[in-house]
């Protein structure tokens, strides 16, 4: 056999043995994993097992959204979520308002409590400070806020973060790009969407050392005439791999449309399956289930585990290995098997090492990246996702230097949860709008 069939095989039979132990394993209490500030030094880790009996009563729990329910990007994917655990279980009845403005917050959530829901979930980080201020005022009720770090005793916070599943697909746009020319649509240049960049730029750099990732801000969450004139705007200075922060498929759809012109333009989706808007062209890309952190919070609630005064340290941050995201431009399809030769035949000049010990040498791409999922937490096992409490790689490991030349991380550090919700800098590959960083 060739070393790189010894590569594939030893990456299988870890796979095998994995799920072996997955189902042989006894069962486990589900826990909580949040994560406490504490200071300089970083993050303290606590969990917080489910315990008690079912209350026996009925939970009306509420999802204000900062956009409409069809823009199939994050509002689209909260709603899914939210509708999914609503059939699942009969304790529970929901409702939603949807394109809500942060001003407008405070009474929306007034209205929703008068009409006797007492669990409310913000879907926005503009809707922190407001969510606030009222989980204050109703010290009985209890308040979720989804990407902010704000709490307080009937507040928590949580999140689905996507920078490991950006990484992996900035190894795919590495690989496929042919003019080193990858393109970024980006909503808004807050922490979060720059953390994402700045994972999605690190891989491309592990794959094509050369190669540059474009970022264009447009200033919305939701505006396909914007993401539409960014997309075609790089793609005119050269770009023919697309990723991006918005909440459409419209860059895809652009990407398609070039392809059905005879021009190779390829992209990646975001947050929900999007292969369908672009066929030919959507390589893979991050879905969010938001379902496996919404289950997890209200069945906490309905046991007692969660109360309005235990909710203080509470902070969800779940990735790969929790289920939270996934990667890939369809539902079980990490890649577009359009795709999978062409990333075989692009090989890196390095050693990965897997959790059980193997060594795999200078691999192709696509065992590059089914390496990587295997090193932080998440399986594909060719027909389901298995998932281990385990990370042995994480994209922000230094050296990292930023694209001014200063070194951000040293060799071997890895950037804390903290550091990742504030980055404010980019890496040395990014060419976008200066963050005053």
């Amino acid at each position: 056999m060739t070393s790189t069939q010894w590569a594939v095989l030893a990456v299988i039979l870890l796979i095998l043995g994995l799920v072996a132990g997955y189902f042989i394993a006894p069962s486990r209490v589900m826990a909580v994993t949040t994560t406490v500030s504490s200071g300089a030094e970083g993050t303290t880790v606590k969990t917080v097992a489910a315990t008690g009996s079912p209350g026996g009563r009925k939970i009306r729990a509420a999802w204000i959204y900062v956009g409409p329910i069809g823009d199939i990007g994050w509002t689209y994917a909260h709603h899914q979520a939210k509708e999914m655990i609503d059939k699942k279980y009969d304790w529970l009845e929901t409702t939603h308002v949807e394109s809500v403005a942060p001003a407008d917050a405070a009474g929306v959530i007034e209205q929703l409590i008068s009409q006797g829901y007492d669990v409310i979930f913000t879907t926005s980080f503009d809707f922190m400070d407001p969510l606030l201020e009222e989980a204050q005022k109703h010290p009985d009720k209890i308040f979720w806020h989804c990407s902010g770090y704000k709490r307080a005793p009937n507040m928590g916070t949580y999140f689905a973060d996507f920078y490991q599943v950006y990484y992996l697909n900035g190894l795919m746009a590495g690989a496929l790009t042919k003019t080193r020319k990858v393109g970024y649509v980006a909503a808004h240049l807050i922490p979060e969407v720059v953390r994402h960049i700045n994972a999605f730029s690190r891989g491309v750099k592990e794959v094509c050392g050369d190669c540059k990732v474009y970022v264009r801000e447009i200033g919305a969450w939701y505006d396909p005439t914007k993401a539409r004139q960014a997309a075609e705007s790089l793609i005119s200075e050269g770009v023919d791999v697309l990723a991006f922060t918005e909440d459409s498929p419209t860059v895809v759809q652009v990407a398609e449309e070039h392809f059905q012109r005879g021009e190779r333009v390829l992209a990646f989706g975001h947050y929900s399956p999007m292969e369908k808007f672009g066929k030919d062209v959507c390589v893979s890309g991050q879905i969010v289930h938001w379902e496996v952190i919404y289950d997890d919070i209200l069945s906490k609630i309905y046991s007692g585990s969660y109360r309005a005064g235990n909710l203080q340290d509470v902070d969800y941050w779940w990735k790969l290995k929790e289920g939270a995201v996934e990667l890939g431009c369809a539902r079980n399809q990490p890649v577009n098997p359009k795709f999978v030769d062409e990333l075989r035949s692009v090989r890196v000049n390095e050693k990965v090492q897997l959790p059980n010990g193997t060594v795999i040498e200078n691999p192709d791409v696509y065992t590059l990246v089914m390496a990587r999922l295997v090193q932080m937490g998440a399986i594909w096992t060719g027909k389901k996702w298995i998932f281990v409490n385990d990370e042995t790689f994480d994209p922000f490991t230094g050296p990292m230097y930023d694209n001014a030349g200063k070194l951000r991380v040293l060799p071997g550090q890895r950037i804390g949860h903290d550091e990742l919700w504030s980055m404010n800098w980019w890496v040395d590959n990014v060419v976008g709008p200066s963050l005053g960083g």
